[in-house]
C-alpha cells in the first residue's frame, strides 16, 4: 500500500509539473494545435474521413478589435474583471435550475480556452475537475490579453476550422484583423454549434443571436471595452 501512496505522488507531481511547464511555454508561444484539433483528427482517422486541418496562428495585435469584443460580448461579458469563474452567471444558472429550467452553461472565456487547449470533449466530473484546474493556472499565469488571444486562435469556426484567422479567411475571404463589426458578430453567433451553424448562411436563430450580440456590444461601448484587458 505505501508503494502505491508513493507511486500515486509522483504521478500527482509529475502531472502537477508538466501541466505548469505547459502553461508558462504557452505564455509566451503560439500554440501548435489544441486538444480538440487532436480530437477531431483522432475522430476522422477512426472513420476513415479525410480532415484537412485549417489553422494559422496570428498574434492579438492582427485580430479585428471587432472580433475581440463579439467574442467577449456573446460568452463573457465579465471576462476583463473575474478570476476564472463567475459567480453571478453560476449562481444564475443555478438558480433557474432550482426552479425547474434547463440547467445552462456557465462557462468563462477561461474555462473554455482551458477546455479546448488541453482537454477533451465530455462532461465527466474528471474533465471539470482538471478544467478547474487549468483554469486556475492560465488565469494566474497568463493575463487576460493572451487568454483572449489563445481562445481566438484554437475556436473551432467548422469542420477543421480552427482559429479567427482561417474563419475569417473560410467565410469572408479576409484576414483576422479585417473582419466587420456584423462579420463578428456573426462569428462569434455560431461559437455554441460551429459544426451545425453557418455565420454566412445563418437560420433565424443564428441571425437572431447576432443582432443580440451587436446590441450587447454597442452597450458594452463597442472595442474600448478591450482597455480592461491587462
Amino acid at each position: 500500500m505505501q508503494r502505491l501512496w508513493r507511486a500515486l505522488g509522483v504521478a500527482l507531481g509529475l502531472f502537477v509539473g508538466v501541466s505548469v511547464l505547459a502553461v508558462v511555454l504557452f505564455r509566451f508561444v503560439p500554440l501548435p494545435w489544441s486538444s480538440v484539433m487532436l480530437e477531431r483528427q483522432i475522430e476522422s482517422w477512426r472513420d476513415g474521413e479525410p480532415l484537412q486541418l485549417q489553422y494559422v496562428w496570428v498574434p492579438y495585435e492582427r485580430m479585428s478589435s471587432q472580433a475581440k469584443i463579439a467574442v467577449i460580448a456573446s460568452e463573457d461579458q465579465r471576462f476583463p474583471f473575474h478570476h476564472g469563474f463567475d459567480t453571478h452567471q453560476i449562481q444564475l444558472a443555478f438558480d433557474a435550475w432550482l426552479e425547474g429550467k434547463s440547467l445552462r452553461g456557465a462557462s468563462t472565456i477561461s474555462q473554455q480556452t482551458a477546455k479546448n487547449a488541453f482537454l477533451w470533449s465530455g462532461r465527466s466530473w474528471v474533465r471539470k475537475g482538471l478544467e478547474a484546474w487549468f483554469t486556475g493556472l492560465i488565469e494566474l499565469i497568463w493575463p487576460k490579453q493572451r487568454i483572449l488571444e489563445v481562445y481566438l486562435n484554437i475556436a473551432e469556426w467548422d469542420h477543421g476550422v480552427f482559429g479567427l484567422q482561417a474563419a475569417a479567411r473560410h467565410y469572408y475571404g479576409v484576414d483576422a484583423g479585417r473582419l466587420s463589426a456584423e462579420q463578428a458578430a456573426r462569428l462569434a453567433a455560431v461559437l455554441p454549434n460551429p459544426l451545425g451553424w453557418s455565420p454566412v448562411r445563418p437560420t433565424p436563430r443564428v441571425a437572431g443571436r447576432a443582432r443580440w450580440i451587436r446590441q450587447q456590444m454597442r452597450q458594452l461601448g463597442g472595442p474600448d471595452y478591450l482597455r480592461h484587458l491587462k
